[in-house]
């Protein structure tokens, strides 16, 4: 969002920072109009006391975006001045719904202390500064963040050479200090930015122009944040890596292509940008390979709803049916692992192996996850820390943490874990313990939220913390100490400390008792005269005088203390940042195969045997979402199928399956939940299936479902014909294609063609692993002269002229798909349904070569043909004349009176 050409009380942008204009404003509005010059694409919070105000056209957008009322202030160049605004206390509320709705906002807040700016005279303005950019991408605070989804910033980068171009892509969390970057090309760019999903992609303005890369920009929408090209510029990319991290080469780091380190240093200037002054405690960057992880293409992303469902929930996804985590860390490690499954056997067999030592261990899983329970989310709690951000109770979630991962170590420390929570104890063993010792030293147990009004510092951790808080709750009991020590020092039982407006503090005795206080050089030196009064004395004392200033500083006094407490606990905190994140890592790995353990144990999944082979066998699969949707709905238990795709013996490839049956029947959820078999085996998690054997899959294409891009100008066949151009230009003789209905958006004899084709090309070109959904029965005569493709079906069952489906899967094919069936089922009318019977019939009878053009004729209209009795529930009067009627045992005249009441009965019809 930007600030609008011209505003609703006729000055456009220009005018607004035109010298006319800033010539003609109040000092004041003369240093917002200058500040929002700098920071034209974002809505301008100007920090005025304890609101945040918006001028101009900020203001008039912000109030329709909010929902608030829209003032006005003054006026500028002979116009009324739009104005708004929003508490500072409740401002994360609505920045929420700003950066919801697409909005940038720059944070500016007053740099000086009133005071300061009235030593330079009586109209001068306080000054004032961006402190920070509020973006999609880079938001820390609580309110603003799901605990269970990461807030991933991406920059693209892209370096053009004597050849191709080079891309790659570069993303970080800023509230988790996640940091990794990998090379992309051109064909998968989409494919690996919607894999990480990240809020906000910042990309070169030429990069965001180029007419080439538009539909995969038209896509992401409005996440896609153009900048300038100075932050692209791979020249000075290595020395601004330098300088981030505090070193004096990248070789540490590892190697990195042109592209790679150009878009992790644009990422770099771009939280520079924002941040301002403040430097997040990112990790360094983890480089990731293509070829690691199974690469799932935008559609198949969609249409197998891994972390969302068509319509944008998470009810109802694959993430929400096996989440079973504890923490928000576990919960986006497992999201993670969702999101990019692994190529690796061996990777995938040591996630394996944790949960399968953790489903051995039930009381070792319960107590783990009650202990989990405790964990916060520490790697956000120090990045709002480091960004000074953070309150007493981020520093209490890092104590919380420390403590639960010491505790969790102390629990484990002699168990023989395999090899990842192995690795992942020794990282929690590792903990410093002084940290955790000094912030329970100092914390106290109940935090507030804000550390400027204190109450942080634990009761005893410091003495003159105690004393300034004696000071500021008990005054009257110290000042009463203090009178006691006077009388007792010089015998005047009848000495009083008193107070007034004019004196302060002061030690009043009778004038009969005022010679013991003057009598000796030291009482006088001592007990200093401050008045005579006509029957009393007033003293004070050095001491006395102290002890007044004291309690009258004391409540900033105890602040001022809390508070370089807290700066060193910061300090120290931040100091420890890297083994921090470890940690909370390390807690994440815990929870994500403890949850996966429950899951596996709760739903009766087994573990997969994955390998480099090209096997995929499935005994008593299931469909992890639909199975547990039955569940709770009472439904009955969901239908176990097996799909074997395997190489037949002594092949080299494995088949495919032309899966035929009626709608209704099953077949789109058999389908998918293959795919998501083998998506969630190679995350490393156990599956719904009875036995599972999958020879790594490279790359997973899903076209299921029919949709429309209307924006782009293609219509639902288009869409249909774009994805399995998709497929068959990429599927590997590594993959798994799921295909159901292809062809099916156009004429007849043309869908079948083009199927017909796709099943041969996937079988003789791409050699693919792959399960075909059709309704053209035809293609099951491919059989014939496909060795690798079999033909299967979703049985039926008729029962008294009903259709029973079965939702099994069998050998064999459908010999029809029973849409007239499933019609009715759904509702059509009566007429209807009886004239696409009349029609099958017809047409079933009729010369296949064009059954259309010889039944035009034959076939009467569809009001002529059908009429009302033909179409009630149960036979008709002539049906049961005629039911009633044994021809052989009439007699001619018997007959013809049955004709004639034949006759009569269609008259009356």
């Amino acid at each position: 969002m930007t600030i609008s050409d011209t505003n609703e009380n006729g000055l456009d942008a220009a005018t607004l920072i035109s010298e006319e204009s800033r010539a003609s404003a109040t000092p004041m509005m003369e240093q917002y109009i200058e500040i929002k010059a700098a920071n034209p694409d974002s809505l301008l919070f100007y920090r005025m006391g304890d609101f945040y105000e918006l001028f101009f056209d900020d203001a008039a957008e912000a109030s329709r975006a909010l929902g608030i009322t829209l003032t006005k202030r003054g006026q500028h160049m002979g116009h009324d001045i739009p104005m708004c605004g929003v508490p500072v206390h409740a401002a994360d509320d609505y920045l929420q719904k700003l950066i919801s709705l697409g909005f940038r906002v720059a944070v500016c807040e007053q740099v000086e202390d009133p005071a300061e700016a009235k030593k330079r005279g009586s109209k001068s303005v306080v000054r004032r500064d961006v402190v920070r950019l509020v973006t999609p991408g880079t938001l820390t605070e609580e309110k603003l963040l799901s605990p269970s989804e990461s807030n991933y910033l991406m920059a693209l980068a892209r370096i053009r050479g004597g050849g191709e171009a080079q891309y790659a892509l570069a993303w970080i969390d800023i509230s988790t200090g996640i940091f990794r970057v990998a090379e992309t090309g051109e064909d998968r760019l989409l494919a690996d930015i919607l894999r990480i999903d990240p809020s906000e992609l910042i990309l070169a303005d030429q990069v965001f122009h180029d007419a080439e890369l538009k539909p995969v920009f038209d896509v992401l929408g409005r996440r896609v944040v153009p900048q300038p090209a100075v932050l692209f510029d791979s020249a000075s990319a290595e020395g601004r890596m330098t300088r981030y991290f505090g070193v004096g080469t990248l070789d540490g780091f590892g190697t990195f292509g042109r592209a790679e380190l150009t878009a992790a240093a644009a990422i770099i200037a771009y939280v520079e940008k924002t941040q301002i002054n403040e430097r997040p405690p990112l990790g360094r960057p983890e480089r990731e390979s293509a070829a690691s992880t199974l690469f799932i293409d935008p559609a198949t992303r969609a249409n197998l709803e891994l972390a969302r469902t068509l319509s944008g929930s998470r009810e109802g996804s694959l993430l929400k049916a096996i989440d079973r985590t504890v923490t928000g860390g576990g919960a986006r490690l497992l999201s993670e692992r969702l999101m990019s499954p692994l190529t690796d056997p061996a990777r995938i067999g040591e996630r394996l192996d944790s949960i399968g030592w953790l489903m051995d261990e039930p009381d070792t899983v319960s107590s783990l996850r009650q202990l989990l329970k405790r964990v916060p989310d520490m790697p956000r709690a120090l990045t709002r820390l480091a960004l000074d951000r953070g309150g007493p109770r981020d520093l209490g979630a890092i104590l919380q943490g420390l403590a639960a991962s010491r505790e969790l170590a102390e629990k484990l420390a002699h168990a023989p874990m395999p090899p990842e929570l192995s690795a992942a104890l020794k990282t929690l063993q590792s903990l410093p313990s002084g940290l955790e010792e000094m912030l329970a030293q100092l914390l106290a147990d109940e935090l507030p939220l804000l550390k400027r009004d204190g109450g942080f510092i634990r009761e005893g951790a410091k003495a003159e913390l105690d004393e300034a808080r004696g000071l500021r709750d008990q005054s009257r009991r110290v000042i009463a100490g203090l009178q006691l020590q006077y009388a007792e020092e010089t015998g005047i039982r009848a000495l009083k400390i008193k107070h007034n407006n004019v004196l302060g503090y002061f030690i009043e005795v009778t004038a009969g008792n005022s010679d013991t206080m003057t009598g000796t050089p030291e009482a006088k030196a001592r007990f200093i005269h401050r008045q005579s009064m006509a029957n009393a004395m007033r003293f004070t004392t050095t001491e006395l005088a102290e002890l007044e200033s004291r309690i009258a500083n004391a409540a900033g006094e105890a602040v001022a203390i809390e508070l370089a407490a807290f700066a060193r606990m910061v300090e120290a905190v931040v100091a420890e940042a890297e083994i921090i994140k470890a940690a909370a890592r390390a807690l994440a790995v815990f929870d994500v195969a403890a949850g996966l353990a429950v899951l596996a144990i709760e739903r009766a999944y087994c573990r997969p045997h994955v390998d480099d082979t090209r096997a995929f066998r499935i005994e008593g699969g299931r469909h992890p979402v639909v199975e547990q949707a039955l569940f709770r709905q009472g439904a009955g238990p969901f239908i176990a199928n097996d799909c074997d795709l395997s190489p037949a013996a002594g092949g080299s490839f494995g088949g495919v399956w032309l899966l035929t049956g009626p709608n209704m029947g099953g077949k789109s959820t058999f389908l998918r939940q293959n795919a998501l078999i083998a998506i969630m085996a190679q995350m490393g998690s156990y599956v719904p299936a009875s036995e599972a054997k999958i020879g790594i899959v490279d790359r997973l294409f899903s076209r299921v479902g029919a949709s429309d891009d209307l924006a782009r100008g293609r219509s639902t066949f288009m869409v249909e014909m774009v994805e399995t151009a998709a497929i068959l230009n990429q599927a590997t003789d590594r993959s798994l294609v799921i295909l159901d209905e292809i062809g099916r958006g156009t004429a007849t004899f043309d869908g079948l063609s083009i199927a017909w084709a796709a099943v041969e090309h996937l079988h003789e070109a791409n050699k693919s692993r792959a399960l075909f959904a059709t309704h053209f029965h035809e293609l099951t005569v491919l059989s014939e002269k496909l060795a690798r493709l079999a033909n299967v079906t979703m049985k039926v069952k008729e029962w008294q002229g009903e259709v029973i489906f079965l939702h099994e899967v069998g050998p064999g094919a459908a010999d029809r798909s029973y849409g007239i069936q499933v019609a009715r089922l759904a509702g059509l009318p009566d007429s209807v349904v009886a004239r696409a019977r009349e029609v099958l019939t017809r047409l079933e009878d009729a010369d296949r070569k064009n059954p259309a053009s010889q039944l035009i004729d034959d076939l009467p209209l569809f009001q002529v043909a059908v009429r009302r009795d033909q179409v009630k529930a149960g036979p008709s009067k002539v049906e049961e004349l005629l039911k009633g009627i044994n021809p052989d045992d009439l007699t001619p005249r018997e007959a013809l009176e049955k004709i004639y009441a034949l006759k009569k009965e269609l008259g009356n019809g």
